[in-house]
């Protein structure tokens, strides 16, 4: 099993890492910023401040950034992308949607933006269990609903040739693959792949079509081919356990991994900066999106 290096540390809890633009962007959650990470150098800056708990990032096809709003359930864009762009705006309102906080999302080549969320509030001791939907944004904020009756829809990718749609279901116990169909809607689901122990949050694709899945529970980040078959793992080591994945670097045969010793809000707030990225050289190189 091979182990990821550090490359930036006294985060709280990092999420949605995405490569773009020769960076690694992604959000730290519980500091309420979405942080770009200079891989080269070390050097994290803040992109723009989320109250109300960033979580998925995306592109549209003019630049603009797109950053989930876990908590009001909204989608917000960043004009030009870059820290001095501009204010938020709202970009799509996902309450009608969404049954609890929005989490990941993937923005495909037309700018369409896929969002799940938890369904329930799995933090809450007792909450019932409950199937989340999830919602697809047109370029112009329209918000529908692309599939409905998934278990804790999370990590999201799509394939280099824009037809299948593969999420990892948090609470359904692996991934599930739709085709999509011309209009954005989700369709025809099956299952890539069972994970009997694991639980999928943060994902990405590889050039030979597996998915690397990070598995909060276990603590390792896993890659897993369609039909369930385990090919590699990678420990985030130091007592920290892996949250979500990106494919990255010139080459994209980089492994990101954002890493913490607990998602708990209440924990990391107090000051307990123990996020971190990680990344470890792979074989094969990152494919599709985001």
């Amino acid at each position: 099993m091979a182990t990821a290096e550090r490359l930036a540390s006294g985060l709280y809890f990092g999420e949605g890492p995405r490569w773009h633009d020769g960076a690694l962007f992604f959000s730290d959650q519980h500091d309420l910023r979405v942080l770009r990470l200079d891989v080269s150098s070390g050097v994290v800056t803040t992109v723009c401040e989320v109250d109300r708990q960033p979580s998925g990032l995306g592109w549209l096809p003019d630049g603009d950034l797109l950053v989930v709003s876990m908590h009001d359930r909204r989608v917000l864009r960043l004009p030009g992308s870059v820290p001095g762009g501009g204010p938020l705006v709202e970009h799509a309102d996902l309450s009608s949607v969404a049954t609890f906080h929005c989490n990941d999302m993937v923005v495909d080549s037309a700018g369409r933006a896929y969002v799940g969320n938890f369904g329930f509030d799995f933090e809450t001791k007792g909450a019932e269990f409950a199937t989340a939907a999830i919602a697809l944004v047109d370029p112009d904020g329209t918000v529908r609903v692309a599939a409905d009756g998934l278990g804790f829809p999370n990590g999201s990718v799509i394939t280099p040739d824009g037809a299948t749609f593969i999420v990892g279901e948090s609470y359904g116990g692996g991934l599930t693959a739709f085709t999509i169909a011309g209009d954005g809607t989700l369709g025809d689901r099956r299952e890539f792949a069972r994970v009997d122990g694991a639980v999928p949050d943060g994902i990405c694709l590889d050039a030979e079509g597996a998915v690397w899945f990070a598995d909060p529970i276990g603590g390792d980040v896993i890659r897993v081919r369609e039909g369930g078959e385990v090919t590699d793992r990678v420990a985030v080591g130091d007592g920290r356990k892996a949250y979500a994945c990106m494919l990255g670097g010139p080459d994209r045969q980089t492994l990101y991994v954002c890493a913490a010793t607990t998602y708990a809000s209440a924990e990391t707030r107090r000051g307990k900066r123990m996020g971190r990225v990680v990344a470890v050289d792979v074989d094969v190189p990152g494919a599709g999106l985001p």
